[in-house]
């Protein structure tokens, strides 16, 4: 195993919130490792619907501060959310100036539209539903040109380094097949969600969850892994991961439907623009009645749909399905995590050295539900932050531990567990079924001890099976009411780097543990 010494921050994640935070950092020098090329396995470019931000003369942060806030049920961190609505418009100027190409109208503003549980509009878009992959993009360029970043395209977290301190002091990486200790005075973890550990997912398969289990395992304190968002209106033709229909189509007029023509949410105008986790829910119900679940987009969209959402009807028409002629067979899919690692705004966790960011960070602006287009926004506003205070980051001396990597699950390991995490702990969740993935999740360890999928799922599973109640994005049919006072699950291990491989008889009872504060 070899060793270098970086003297600068280390980033681990090549999305929009891992380049936001390299760029920013300047001139400190930033290394960003990734484990596939730029623009590829990132959730950032698969972003159809926007960046919200209060961006038109009618709107402010206050009121987009609200409707974060109104969507969070309960759960949402007021000055965390102010802070990043304030954010909003400098933040989108800002990526404008690096060459995202917003939808602008026809006085030269950015132009906005309307989203699920917005008060108004507020979602900046590109060319209709390529918001994601338009400002990645021009993110890249940035970095590529940027003489202060240096970039890893084929390296994977495996664990992180800490000194007798309890400091982090960098990470194990995994780089064409060989273990490389990487040290840096300051550690960021950009590595995004966990979608991949659903079968089910509007996401890259590859996202497994891996940055918040390492985080977990090193003794960061975790909130609120289970509140997973279900995106209600994943397209249904058999594709892995699924492809999405961007929320803007609803916000456009498209109407939820089963196979009889019937409205799932009510015949009101406004009907399917309610929090994602109601309407993936009653996705789920018409499916599982039996009547199906469509997405009618002929009358609002119709003729319109290659200009206006591109690439929508592209995988539509790749499927063999004309979304102008017919309506597109919908179901939810594992969207977006809102828990993950504590942090702070600009990135801090309970872990000095290291920092969190984007997805696999809970700063506390997504409470129990996100609100739609917030993530973009969160990812590019709290990356610049982060990637200052990084830069200043200094300090580290004495023994550094290195974890041992566990395995990496085989393909057959992890079909098992998407299909029970999907199955298990999806959108209707119950003691029956967690209990039963979490079952799965012990039987696989058996053979794959200390895998960071498996303890990420069991993150998931774990908490979802601790809060008896209905939150949000987690519903339980055995507990489906909303306890009186909300709280948060806060979640922390040992965090010697021993425990980076548990014993398969104890580990989730070690998670349960672990559980310091639940509703």
């Amino acid at each position: 195993m070899s060793r270098i010494v970086h003297e600068g921050p280390l980033i681990i994640g090549g999305g929009l919130a891992g380049l936001s935070a390299a760029l920013e950092a300047a001139p400190a020098k930033v290394l960003v490792i990734t484990p596939a090329p730029l623009l590829q396995e990132a959730s950032s470019a698969w972003a159809q619907g926007g960046l919200a931000a209060a961006l038109s003369a009618s709107d402010a942060p206050a009121l987009h501060a609200a409707d974060t806030r109104a969507a969070g049920a309960g759960l949402v961190e007021p000055e965390a959310a102010r802070a990043l609505t304030e954010d909003g418009k400098a933040t989108v100027e800002w990526l404008a100036a690096l060459g995202a190409p917003f939808d602008r109208d026809s006085f030269g503003g950015f132009a906005v539209s309307l989203e699920a549980a917005h008060s108004q509009a507020r979602v900046a878009r590109v060319g209709g539903d390529g918001a994601g992959r338009a400002i990645l993009t021009a993110l890249v360029v940035a970095v590529r040109a940027a003489p202060h970043i240096e970039v890893w395209e084929d390296g994977r977290l495996r664990g992180l380094l800490k000194d007798d301190a309890g400091r982090v002091r960098g990470a194990l990486i995994e780089r064409q097949g060989k273990l490389v200790e990487v040290l840096a005075p300051a550690t960021v973890l950009a590595t995004g969600g966990a979608g991949g550990l659903f079968a089910r997912t509007t996401t890259p398969a590859s996202l497994l969850g891996e940055g918040m289990a390492a985080a977990y395992l090193a003794g960061a304190e975790t909130l609120d892994p289970e509140f997973v968002q279900f995106h209600p209106t994943a397209i249904d033709v058999g594709l892995d991961p699924m492809p999405l229909a961007t929320e803007a189509l609803r916000g456009e007029g498209a109407r939820l439907i089963d196979r009889e023509g019937r409205f799932l949410l009510g015949e009101a105008a406004d009907a399917d623009l309610k929090p994602r986790d109601i309407v993936a829910r009653a996705v789920h119900a018409a499916r599982a009645d039996g009547r199906g679940a469509f997405l009618d987009c002929r009358t609002a969209v119709g003729a319109e749909f290659p200009h206006a959402f591109p690439a929508v009807f592209a995988a539509c028409m790749q499927a063999g399905l004309d979304p102008r002629e017919t309506p597109i067979p919908v179901a939810p899919a594992a969207h977006y995590c809102m828990g993950g690692i504590v942090a702070g705004v600009d990135g801090h966790t309970t872990l000095k050295g290291l920092f969190a960011v984007g997805e696999c960070a809970a700063t506390g602006v997504h409470g129990a539900n996100r609100l739609a287009s917030n993530s973009l926004l969160e990812a590019a506003a709290f990356g610049r932050r982060t990637g200052r205070a990084a830069a200043t980051e200094t300090g580290g001396e004495g023994r550094v531990s290195v974890p041992k990597a566990g395995p990496v699950l085989s393909s057959e390991a992890l079909i098992d567990l998407r299909i029970a995490m999907s199955d298990d702990v999806g959108v209707v969740r119950s003691a029956e079924g967690l209990r039963a993935a979490l079952k799965i999740i012990d039987r696989l360890d058996r053979d794959a001890s200390g895998a960071l999928a498996l303890t990420a799922a069991r993150l998931i599973a774990s908490s979802a099976l601790a809060r008896k109640e209905s939150r949000g994005g987690h519903y339980r049919s055995d507990y489906p009411e909303t306890s009186a006072r909300a709280r948060h699950t806060r979640l922390k291990a040992s965090g010697a780097v021993t425990a980076a491989v548990m014993a398969t008889t104890t580990a989730t009872t070690a998670v349960m543990a672990a559980i310091i504060a639940t509703a």
